[in-house]
């Protein structure tokens, strides 16, 4: 029995280290495949534990540089924690410690992020990558100008999720993104961001040649030149009252810029429409400009007349305008949300733009 004991001990040992140098080449071959994408990993010090069950790997004061980036990044935390089961080498868990900052190479941190925990999942190698998650509970990010600190964003808790649901890695694939909000906030991105907001969106980019190593707007260009395009089949929005869901498709025009149509349906519009200054927008559009300026030369004042009853009648408007319904048991309104060379229009009302992607 003793013999035996020692044997199994032995032969576990074995077995760990194999996993753990297997586990190792897989975390090495990851940091090759995001070097081609312009992404550079590196560690102040690097170790390897977990025996008997598990493999982690530590590094300690790890950095990454993102020459994919114009102007280049430079993003740094005090450290991560990669852990791998001795059965499953192929599906990587990593911890992050916070504080991370971000920077220009060189230079002082532009953006300070922290959170209460952050992890990663990865699976697949790095070859035939089959799925990334990625988790944050309780995200806080600010931007540092000279002596002040502007919060860019906080949430309660944030999920990505991507997997390829058809093709493979290396033959026109099609991925799933699943992106969940919880009590998210971005008060300097947009009026309408300012308030806690909860998501859950799910889409399919569909276009993509393969999933090789390459910055993700070199993927998005390829993308547009193949006529890909982005299909959202599920969304849902909340805000306080506002409850909104949709679907559609998407496509990139030739500067990058989003172009399309989703049906959204909403219930509780008025207060949407008050977080983005509605009103406001109409007054001072072009096009009530057009109609207030050929109102006024028939009859002073007029024009002015016409964009206080057009802004006090605009929630009443669009619900004509839009298909009469109801959402989780209230009333609500179908309208068309319409994006145009990255311009966003719910309705016939524009309330932001949309960043090129390439």
């Amino acid at each position: 029995m003793l013999v035996l004991f020692v044997v199994l001990i032995g032969g576990w040992s074995w077995l760990w280290h194999y996993a753990a140098g297997q586990a190792e080449i897989a975390i090495d071959g990851w940091r090759a495949r995001e070097a081609k994408s312009g992404r550079v990993y590196t560690c102040g010090s690097q170790s390897i534990g977990g025996y008997p069950f598990r493999i982690e790997v530590n590094c300690d004061k790890a950095a990454a540089l993102f020459r994919s980036n114009q102007p280049p990044v430079e993003i740094k935390t005090s450290g991560m924690l990669i852990a791998a089961q001795i059965y499953q080498p192929n599906l990587l868990i990593t911890e992050f410690q916070g504080p991370l900052t971000i920077a220009d190479p060189g230079k002082s941190p532009s953006i300070v992020a922290n959170w209460k925990l952050g992890q990663s999942s990865v699976r697949g190698t790095p070859s035939a990558p089959e799925r990334v998650s990625l988790v944050f509970d309780g995200p806080v990010v600010d931007r540092i100008n000279g002596g002040t600190r502007e919060n860019l964003l906080h949430a309660r808790r944030i999920e990505i999720h991507g997997r390829i649901v058809e093709g493979s890695a290396a033959s026109y694939p099609v991925i799933e993104i699943v992106t969940r909000l919880t009590r998210a906030a971005a008060p300097t991105l947009h009026p309408a961001a300012s308030h806690p907001i909860d998501a859950d969106i799910a889409a399919l980019l569909r276009g993509l040649k393969d999933f090789s190593p390459k910055p993700w707007p070199v993927r998005f260009r390829e993308m547009q030149a193949a006529g890909g395009r982005i299909d959202i089949t599920q969304a849902r929005v909340q805000q306080g009252e506002t409850i909104a869901v949709g679907s559609g498709s998407l496509s990139l025009n030739a500067n990058g810029r989003l172009d399309g149509q989703l049906r959204v349906t909403v219930a509780g519009l008025e207060p949407f429409l008050a977080s983005i200054n509605a009103e406001q927008a109409v007054q001072a559009s072009p096009e009530m400009d057009k109609v207030a300026g050929a109102l006024d030369r028939l009859l002073p004042g007029l024009g002015g007349v016409a964009r206080q009853k057009a802004s006090s009648n605009l929630s009443l408007g669009i619900n004509l305008l839009g298909e009469q319904t109801t959402l989780e048991g209230k009333r609500a309104v179908t309208l068309p949300l319409r994006f145009d060379d990255g311009s966003v229009f719910l309705g016939p009302i524009k309330f932001g733009n949309t960043p090129a992607l390439f």
